[in-house]
C-alpha cells in the first residue's frame, strides 16, 4: 500500500508543473469564474484519474511478478503470469516492454524449473527402483544415527521384512557398523554364518551430513567356492576310491570261494576277514555314491504343487513320533515336487532326531509373504552346538550320519531360487530350520 501511494505521489509531482501552468492560463483568461472553476476541476479530475490508472497499470504486473517469484521460491512451479495481448502491450499505458519481457522470462524460468523437477522426480524414482532390485544392502544415516535411506535388501537384512526407516542404529543393534575403518567384514546377528562386506561413505544433502553404508553378501560367493571345491574333491575321491573298490571286491569274492572249498584250520578266520573286506568295500561304495549325488543334482522338473498336501505327505512319512502340523495360508508353488519332498523329509528327520534325545516335540508350519513362502521345522532338542560346519560336506554330529542331508537340502533350495537357514530358537530350547522359497504372483 505504501508503494502504491508513493508511486501516486511521484505521478502527482510529475504533473504539478502542468497544473501550475493551467492555473496561470485560466487566471489570465477572459472566461467567467464559473467556467474557470469548471475547467480547473475537469483538469484536476482527469489528472487524478490518469494518475490512478497509471499506478494500477504499473502495480499489476509488479504484483504478478512478485506472486510468481514467491510461488517459485515455495516450490510451486505450476503458476504462470498472464502476458497482455499485443493490443494491450501496444497501448500507451502498457508500452513498458521491459515489464512484459520480465514476465515472459519468469514464465520461461518456471517452465525450466518444472522440467528439472520432473527430471529429478524421475531420476529419484529410477534410483529407488534400482536400489530395490539389487542384492546389495544400502543404508543412509543422518547425524543422529537414524535410518533415512534403506532399500529392500537392507530391510530384509535388518528388519525381518519390515521397514526400518526412522529406526536408530542402536535399536537395530548395528551401531558398531558406523564406527571403524572400511571395508571390513561384518556378521549380522539374525543370520547364521553370514558374512557381509561393509563399506561406508560420507555425503551431504540439504546441508546436512549423512553416512552411507553399503553391504554386499559374501556368504554366497564364499559358499559357492567352497561348494565347488568340495565337489571337485568328491569327484576325485569317487574316481580313485572306485578304482580301488573294484579289485578289492573281486579279490574278496575269489578268496571267499576258495575258503568255502578248503578244510584248513584257518578257514574260519580267513572267511571272517574276507567278509569284513567285502562289507567295508560295499559300505565305502555306498558312502561315495551318496556324496556323488551332490555334484550331480538332477535338473528340476517343475509342476504345480499344493503346500498343504506337501507338508501332510512328509509328516505322514515320519513314524518315530507324531510331528505337529500348524497349517498356514493356502498357497500353490511351481517346483520340483520330488526334490522338495526330499528336502523337507531331511529337515523333519533331523528335527525328530534332536527331539528324541530330550523327549521334546517337532512342529512343521509355514507362512506366506508378498512374494515368498517360509516353511519352518522347529524342534525341542538341545539346539545347535557348532553352527560353523552345518553345511560342510562330510561333516556330521550323528554317529550314523553321512553329512549329506543338509548339504543336499541347501542345494535343492538354491536350485529353486530359495534359501535354507538353521539357527537356535530364541523362544525356547531347540533349533529352527527355515526354508524360504519364491512365490510367483
Amino acid at each position: 500500500m505504501m508503494s502504491k501511494l508513493r508511486v501516486l505521489l511521484l505521478v502527482s509531482i510529475a504533473g504539478l508543473p502542468l497544473g501550475v501552468v493551467l492555473v496561470v492560463l485560466l487566471a489570465q483568461s477572459d472566461l467567467t469564474v464559473a467556467l474557470r472553476w469548471t475547467l480547473g476541476l475537469a483538469a484536476l479530475t482527469w489528472w487524478a484519474g490518469a494518475g490512478v490508472a497509471l499506478v494500477t497499470r504499473i502495480e499489476r504486473p509488479l504484483r504478478t511478478l512478485s506472486n510468481l517469484v514467491t510461488a517459485l521460491r515455495e516450490g510451486d512451479y505450476s503458476t504462470r503470469a498472464r502476458i497482455p495481448s499485443r493490443g494491450a502491450a501496444a497501448s500507451p499505458l502498457f508500452s513498458a516492454d521491459p515489464m512484459v519481457e520480465a514476465l515472459q522470462a519468469t514464465n520461461r524460468l518456471a517452465d525450466l524449473l518444472d522440467a528439472h523437477r520432473l527430471e529429478a522426480v524421475d531420476a529419484t524414482t529410477l534410483a529407488e527402483r534400482l536400489l530395490d532390485q539389487v542384492d546389495v544392502a544400502v543404508l543412509g544415516f543422518d547425524e543422529e544415527g537414524r535410518v533415512r535411506l534403506a532399500n529392500r535388501a537392507a530391510n530384509a537384512l535388518l528388519g525381518r521384512g519390515e521397514d526400518v526407516h526412522g529406526a536408530t542404529a542402536e535399536q537395530l543393534e548395528i551401531a558398531a557398523w558406523l564406527q571403524g575403518a572400511t571395508p571390513r567384514i561384518v556378521e549380522p546377528l539374525r543370520l547364521v554364518n553370514a558374512r557381509w562386506q561393509l563399506r561406508s561413505a560420507q555425503f551431504r544433502q540439504g546441508g546436512r551430513p549423512f553416512t552411507l553404508l553399503v553391504l554386499s553378501d559374501l556368504s554366497r560367493v564364499l559358499d559357492e567356492e567352497a561348494r565347488r571345491s568340495a565337489f571337485d574333491v568328491v569327484r576325485v575321491l569317487s574316481h580313485e576310491v572306485n578304482n580301488s573298490l573294484t579289485p578289492i571286491q573281486s579279490v574278496a569274492e575269489a578268496l571267499a570261494t576258495q575258503c568255502a572249498g578248503s578244510d584248513g584250520p584257518s578257514r574260519e578266520d580267513v572267511s571272517k576277514a574276507v567278509g569284513i573286506i567285502g562289507s567295508r568295500a560295499e559300505a565305502l561304495g555306498s558312502f561315495m555314491a551318496a556324496y556323488a549325488q551332490l555334484s550331480k543334482l538332477p535338473p528340476l522338473v517343475p509342476r504345480p504343487m499344493d503346500v498343504g498336501m506337501w507338508a501332510e505327505r512328509v509328516v505322514a512319512l515320519e513314524t518315530r513320533m507324531a510331528v505337529q502340523l500348524q497349517p498356514g495360508p493356502e498357497v500353490e508353488l511351481v517346483a520340483d515336487v520330488g526334490q522338495l519332498e526330499q528336502l523337507l523329509i531331511n529337515l523333519v528327520r533331523n528335527g525328530v532326531d534332536a527331539a528324541l534325545e530330550t523327549e521334546g516335540s517337532v512342529t512343521l508350519g509355514w507362512e506366506v509373504g508378498a512374494d515368498w513362502l517360509d516353511v519352518w521345522v522347529r524342534d525341542e532338542g538341545l539346539g545347535l552346538l557348532d553352527t560353523a560346519n552345518l553345511f560342510v560336506p562330510l561333516y556330521t554330529t550323528k554317529p550314523t550320519g553321512s553329512g549329506i542331508g543338509l548339504v543336499l537340502s541347501r542345494e535343492i533350495a538354491r536350485a529353486h531360487g530359495g534359501q535354507l537357514t538353521l539357527e537356535n530358537r530364541t523362544d525356547g530350547p531347540g533349533c529352527e530350520a527355515r526354508l524360504r522359497l519364491p512365490v510367483s504372483p
